[in-house]
């Protein structure tokens, strides 16, 4: 019966080493570094740094529309995010959408839509649909588009392209609401 005991203690002994370590790593990762640092009050919760030691940025909502974009109903596309946005006339998108850059792209500005047209084969040779241009840059008509096959590859870095891809249901949303005439607004 001693060896039991002994036993028994051991045990004891070992999970109580174990929540003591726990508890001081628990109360080390919640002392502040600089320990003349204001003390926090319950529920609340210390500032997030980001790695390099400056507070952390919120998370972007990819919904919202960029800022710098404009009123009113546009189609906003930023070359930084790769992405469009459908605006309507109080401002709010109605959808946005990822899309595959063109190896041309478009400076950053206000445009209208130029033409439009409803299935042809893309200066890439794939068969595309619900083409949407809205301005040329080095003699490359740019443009919004869907492939036909549903396909959204990278464009081939050797060739100039102006087609901005993206799916075939962004392509149709795109095609009913960029008329001739709505307004582009391009943002880095």
């Amino acid at each position: 019966m001693a060896r039991s005991s002994s036993g028994f203690v051991a045990g004891l002994t070992a999970a109580a080493v174990a929540a003591v370590c726990f508890l001081a790593y628990q109360a080390s990762a919640n002392a502040p570094a600089d320990v003349s640092a204001a003390p926090r009050t319950p529920g609340t919760s210390a500032p997030s740094v980001s790695p390099s030691g400056g507070p952390k940025q919120p998370a972007k909502n990819p919904l919202a529309v960029p800022a710098a974009s404009g009123t009113g109903e546009r189609v906003v596309y930023s070359l930084g995010e790769r992405r469009v946005w459908i605006v309507a006339a109080d401002g709010k998108a109605g959808r946005t959408f990822p899309v595959m850059a063109s190896t041309v792209d478009p400076a950053p500005g206000s445009y209208s839509v130029t033409s439009r047209s409803g299935s042809v084969r893309g200066s890439d040779g794939v068969q595309i649909e619900h083409v949407v241009r809205f301005t040329t840059a080095q003699d490359v008509a740019i443009g919004f588009s869907a492939a036909v096959d549903g396909s959204t590859p990278s464009p081939d870095p050797a060739r100039k392209t102006g087609g901005i891809r993206m799916k075939r249901a962004d392509g149709d949303a795109l095609w009913t609401f960029a008329v001739i005439g709505a307004k582009v607004v391009v943002v880095p």
